[in-house]
């Protein structure tokens, strides 16, 4: 990029005329960096503050299983557990059931018994004191056998796997990636600590003990489109903030029908579109008043030709070509010539 941009420049600055050259030969220009003014925030434009999710980005799933946290004292059991009663001086009336979908077990003597939502010890001492009323000495606990054996399943199941205790997942088109025991999650436009937080907190109600890492193993959605009077218009995937003069370098560079004082940007605000006019000739013949702009993923560029002066021509081009692509701008959005 930076190899395209100097030449891009070297380019220009030699269009603008042998006078143009001899006057900052030796002298030094400093350019002003700006963006859309709700966009300003940004600065200094360096890197992507916050990385949102896009549809084809692919996410790494690190699991975690302590097995020491099922002994939390804060435990609770919950449908699907076993539950197992043990009675030490009347061990004919120990049970050990599975938790019903109504979150109830059924005990000798009591019948239907509610469990799930409650501690270890708060289901014991719940038990002792409706058993004192039957037995004379209602010595009992309970265990939770089936719990620590969900766990060691849930671990073989994913050392078993290719990947170990990591999974890949891919961000679907509709925005949505499927986590085991999650099932279907909408992370498009989230940032990852925002959904691993998310995923851990559900986690923990469905299995403490159980925690993920969630990290961005191929990104998809970093793209800025370049249109118009360029060599090559297209999508480009770009890493970090870029200007708009670095991304004409990347598509080729302007044609020499680009019309360079009346450059367009649009961007996507709200539930509109925004787009601003750019004069980069400024910028690309060293004009003291020239100002890098910066672009966002997904920031539409698009460079006219000579022929066209009035901004309605400008916006009708670049609604008929976002249209055209699928992106449906002109149908949905309004174009509104705001920018910085």
């Amino acid at each position: 990029m930076g190899c395209a941009l100097t030449a891009l420049l070297a380019l220009a600055a030699f269009a603008a005329g042998c006078a143009r050259s001899s006057q900052y030969a030796s002298e030094e220009m400093s350019f002003e960096k700006t963006t859309f003014s709700f966009d300003q925030d940004r600065a200094p434009y360096t890197i992507f503050r916050e990385y949102k999710m896009a549809p084809g980005d692919l996410l790494d799933v690190l699991y975690h299983v302590d097995t020491w946290r099922t002994s939390k004292e804060d435990f609770r059991i919950a449908v699907d557990h076993t539950v197992a009663v043990k009675f030490v001086n009347v061990p004919t009336l120990s049970e050990e059931q599975m938790v019903r979908p109504d979150g109830t077990i059924s005990l000798p003597y009591l019948g239907s018994v509610t469990v799930v939502g409650k501690t270890v010890q708060e289901l014991t001492a719940d038990l002792r004191s409706r058993y004192s009323a039957i037995l004379k000495s209602p010595d009992l606990y309970v265990l939770v056998p089936e719990y620590r054996l969900r766990i060691q399943e849930f671990k073989q199941d994913l050392h078993t796997a290719p990947r170990g205790l990591s999974r890949l997942v891919t961000v679907r088109p509709d925005g949505y990636a499927t986590f085991a025991m999650l099932g279907d999650v909408l992370v498009a436009g989230r940032a990852i600590p925002e959904v691993a937080k998310y995923m851990n907190e559900e986690y923990e109600k469905k299995m403490p003990g159980l925690s993920v890492d969630l990290f961005l193993e191929k990104h998809a959605g970093s793209l800025v489109y370049v249109l118009g009077e360029v060599g090559r218009p297209g999508a480009y995937p770009i890493m970090r903030y870029t200007s708009v003069e670095e991304a004409m370098a990347l598509a080729e560079g302007p044609l020499p029908t680009a019309k360079l004082d009346q450059v367009v940007v649009v961007r996507r605000h709200g539930d509109k579109m925004a787009a601003v006019k750019l004069n980069v000739k400024k910028t690309l013949w060293l004009d003291s008043d020239g100002k890098f702009f910066y672009l966002l993923p997904d920031d539409i560029v698009y460079v006219p030709r000579r022929k066209f002066a009035r901004w309605a021509d400008v916006a009708r081009d670049i609604g008929d070509i976002t249209f055209f692509r699928g992106w449906s701008v002109g149908a949905q959005y309004r174009l509104d010539n705001k920018g910085q």
